[in-house]
């Protein structure tokens, strides 16, 4: 079965490639934790190949001694060393495999944690410029064929090579000439191999691609999105016709697939039986002019089997080698990705939070290199913005108040609430919270220190507990009701089937949109922040839900500084500062009365806003709050999910 793993390995981008002395040492030192591992699995392999030898020996002995000689004490002997043997051959079996399995897995776990650990640390921007089945397939496919450098290719190397060459010694020791005759059929083994290896390397590269166009489809059309995408747009019958299509491709492949292996497999069977043949015609004939024993003979035929498969094997262990060790090198890729927002060796803990927010001359762009691209070796290094996005924003947000940001669509005004958590690096200037340089302190601590809740909250596919919680696991049921009550979503949880206990969908689709948006702001509410971010939050809400998630913002706002993103009168106007951004600048800032008195760019805006939703005017009115509000008038409570 080796050999056809083998076969079916892609060989050309291994062909002119060679190991370079750095990925060497690096690979070694991910085996280092395992060097006591690695040796006794190395010593297993020896044993079991020099235990696999003496079997046929001690039928030479039978058949030339114990059964000429008529001694039967000595052939019991022999019966009985054999089935020693045999124990000891199945127990090194067991051994090797509890060894390979300690350091396979072992790997898989050191290489899995450590990626997680270096991917889920870096910024927003490697994560908006890779792509996600990319970087999942490094996490699985790669770190497994790292692992398999040490449990599958060096094992296979290792055995085959002590197993050729005790096995070849032993029949040396017994006949050279017909060692000799052995190691002349090896090429009508080898040559076969290669040719039909050729053949199954491309049956097997189209099979790949093929089923990575079926994942892809299976993937795009099975998440929510997708097969809502599917129900209103699609053509079902159209769309199963075009998967059985290449599902009968596979299928189809598959087939030839199988039929080359047991082509294959049945042209070794009869070259080794042809070989095989060889050795007792020319080993009996020599028998019968007495130039060897008969258990000779019979021994050499049972050695002879033993080496057509590692030399087969051997061939390719080059290539091999080679694809294990460019699994190792896609790993390093992605632990070689540098992240450019760290802490600093002296960053301090940001603690007491009154939550002044300064923002001092402050300038940002993207970088350029590697936008857009899935090659890691691209991604996370220093570069030079390709544009400015936001320029020279300086403003003061004193602690407890109210900002409204406001402007056009590309104005910049979630780019500019991202840098404060330092989910990007400003490009000059800086952000300071209470006179602290959000460069300076750690990103745990100011991050703990800021809730957000954005235009689409995201839901994980668990129970409204754990989505609640993951902001503050420790915090209490109590804590956790008192948050949901305050978000005004408590009514809502508790009619669920499972109350707190219910599993909410993926990305949250078994709630509503107001539902959601109340559920993000008790899970910024249980994690208690001393500076809120609210991005869009009410934007595609209808009056009244606006009006629950503006009863919950009220409350979840007092006594923390916020900056709000929003569209809706009803949260500008409430605003303790309205920021005007235009083109990445700020061109207006001041009171509602003040901007419209300005009569500028936000007077506009104001005018346009008023125009087409004039409806959010009410929204805050005490009446509708009350008269919606579920945890004062639960006669009006929302609908159930």
């Amino acid at each position: 079965m080796h050999v056809l793993h083998q076969m079916t390995r892609d060989t050309d981008q291994f062909r002119n490639k060679s190991i370079n002395r750095e990925t060497r040492r690096r690979v070694w030192s991910f085996a280092r934790p395992y060097k006591g591992m690695i040796i006794g699995f190395l010593l297993t392999l020896v044993a079991a190949s020099i235990l696999g030898v003496l079997p046929p020996m001690l039928f030479r002995q039978i058949i030339d001694v114990a059964i000429i000689d008529r001694n039967r004490g000595y052939l019991n002997t022999l019966a009985i060393i054999i089935v020693i043997a045999a124990f000891a051959a199945a127990g090194l079996a067991l051994l090797e495999r509890w060894w390979s399995a300690r350091i396979g897995e072992g790997l898989i776990y050191d290489l899995r944690s450590m990626l997680y650990d270096h991917v889920q640390r870096m910024p927003l921007a490697f994560f908006t410029r890779s792509q996600t089945g990319t970087l999942i397939s490094r996490l699985n496919n790669d770190v497994i064929g790292a692992q398999r450098a040490f449990t599958g290719t060096l094992g296979s190397v290792v055995s085959n090579v002590i197993s050729l060459g005790t096995t070849l010694v032993a029949m040396f020791y017994l006949e050279w000439r017909l060692t000799l005759l052995a190691l002349v059929l090896l090429p009508l083994f080898v040559l076969p191999a290669q040719r039909v290896g050729r053949g199954l390397q491309e049956i097997t590269r189209e099979g790949m691609s093929l089923n990575a166009t079926m994942n892809n489809t299976m993937t795009e059309r099975f998440n929510v999105s997708g097969a809502l995408l599917v129900k209103l747009f699609g053509d079902p019958t159209k769309e199963q016709g075009e998967f059985s299509e290449r599902a009968g491709r596979v299928r189809d492949i598959g087939i030839r697939s199988a039929m080359y292996s047991r082509t294959f497999m049945i042209a070794l069977s009869l070259v080794g039986a042809v070989g095989t043949a060889a050795i007792y015609w020319i080993g009996g004939r020599m028998a019968i002019s007495g130039d060897i024993s008969i258990g000779t003979l019979a021994a050499l035929s049972l050695y002879v089997v033993r080496i057509y498969t590692p030399l087969t094997s051997l061939t390719g262990a080059r290539v091999d080698i080679m694809s294990a060790y460019v699994s190792f090198e896609r790993v390093f890729e992605i632990l070689d990705t540098p992240n450019p927002i760290t802490d600093r060796p002296d960053a301090i803990e940001l603690a007491d939070v009154r939550g002044e927010i300064t923002i001092d001359h402050m300038s940002f762009g993207y970088p350029e290199d590697g936008q857009g691209s899935s090659d890691f070796a691209t991604l996370g290094h220093d570069s030079a913005p390709v544009e400015m996005v936001l320029h020279d924003i300086d403003l003061t947000i004193p602690a407890g108040s109210m900002v409204a940001v406001v402007g056009p669509s590309g104005a910049g005004k979630s780019t500019l609430t991202s840098l404060i958590p330092r989910l990007h690096e400003v490009t000059t200037g800086a952000i300071r919270i209470d006179d602290h340089d959000v460069r300076e302190v750690t990103q745990q601590s100011l991050r703990n220190a800021i809730g957000v809740v954005s235009q689409d909250p995201h839901m994980f596919h668990d129970t409204v507990a754990a989505n609640l919680r993951f902001g503050n696991p420790d915090a209490s049921d109590a804590e956790m009701h008192a948050a949901a009550k305050a978000a005004r979503i408590s009514k809502v949880i508790e009619a669920l089937p499972d109350g707190y206990d219910t599993i909410v969908g993926e990305r949250g689709y078994r709630l509503s949109g107001g539902e959601k948006q109340r559920l993000a702001i008790a899970r910024m509410l249980l994690k208690d922040p001393s500076v809120v971010i609210l991005d869009e939050a009410t934007s595609h809400l209808d009056t009244e839900n606006e009006a629950l998630v503006q009863a919950a913002l009220a409350e979840a706002l007092t006594g923390r500084t916020s900056l709000v993103i929003a569209h809706r009168l009803s949260t500008i106007t409430a605003a303790d500062i309205i920021v005007v951004l235009e083109k990445g600048r700020i061109i207006e800032q001041g009171t509602h009365d003040e901007l419209i008195a300005n009569a500028g760019l936000y007077s506009e805006l104001y005018e346009i806003l008023v125009a087409t939703d004039p409806e959010t005017l009410v929204a805050t009115d005490p009446e509708i709050l009350v008269a919606t509000d579920p945890e004062t008038n639960p006669e009006t409570i929302p609908h159930p999910i």
